[in-house]
C-alpha cells in the first residue's frame, strides 16, 4: 500500500515532467574567444605601463542609479483624493495569487508608462483578516514597486482615499516616458 506522501510526490514528478516537456531551452550564448596575443596587440590610446608591471584596466562605468519610488507628495495626494487630478487607469488585483498579481501589476504599469499615463489606481483589497493580519498582495505592493523591474517606471505611491478604496487601494504616479 502506498502512503499519501508517496502519491503526492509521484503526482508532483508527473506534473513537473509534463511542464518540462513544453519548455524549449534557450540557445547558448557564444562569447568571442580571443587569444592572449590578440588582447595584448589591441591598439590603445593609453600610455603603456612600465615594464614588469601589470596593466590596470579602468573601472567599468557605474550603472545609472534609478531612484526608488517615494511617498506621494501630500498636495498631489489631496488633488487625487478630491478628484482634481484624473486617475487615468485602474487595475483590480482581486482574485489573483501573490505571484500572478505581481506579474499582472508589472505588465500593467509598464504598459501604462509606455502609453504616457501619469496616475493609476491599483486595487489590492484588504485581504483576509484572519488573525488580524493584512492581505499578502497589499503588504507586498510597496516592495514590488521599489523592486528592480518597476524602479524606472514608478515615481511615487500612497494609499488611496476612502472614496477610491482606502487602505485597500493605492495611488501610483509614473515617471515621464
Amino acid at each position: 500500500m502506498t502512503r499519501k506522501s508517496d502519491r503526492s510526490h509521484e503526482d508532483g514528478d508527473r506534473l513537473w515532467h509534463r511542464v518540462a516537456s513544453t519548455v524549449t531551452p534557450l540557445a547558448p550564448r557564444r562569447m568571442p574567444v580571443l587569444s592572449p596575443e590578440a588582447v595584448q596587440t589591441a591598439p590603445t590610446n593609453r600610455p603603456r605601463p612600465a615594464s614588469g608591471s601589470t596593466p590596470s584596466l579602468p573601472p567599468p562605468p557605474a550603472p545609472r542609479a534609478q531612484s526608488a519610488p517615494s511617498d506621494l507628495d501630500p498636495r498631489r495626494h489631496r488633488r487625487l483624493s478630491r478628484e482634481r487630478e484624473p486617475i487615468e487607469a485602474r487595475l483590480d488585483l482581486h482574485g489573483h495569487g501573490r505571484f500572478q498579481a505581481q506579474d499582472v501589476l508589472t505588465g500593467f504599469l509598464l504598459r501604462a508608462h509606455q502609453r504616457g499615463l501619469r496616475v493609476v489606481l491599483v486595487i489590492t483589497g484588504h485581504g483576509r483578516r484572519a488573525g488580524g493580519g493584512e492581505g499578502v498582495i497589499r503588504a507586498s505592493l510597496p516592495e514590488w514597486l521599489r523592486g528592480h523591474a518597476l524602479r524606472g517606471v514608478v515615481s511615487a505611491y500612497a494609499p488611496a482615499h476612502r472614496r477610491h478604496g482606502g487602505e485597500g487601494a493605492w495611488y501610483i504616479t509614473l515617471k515621464r516616458s
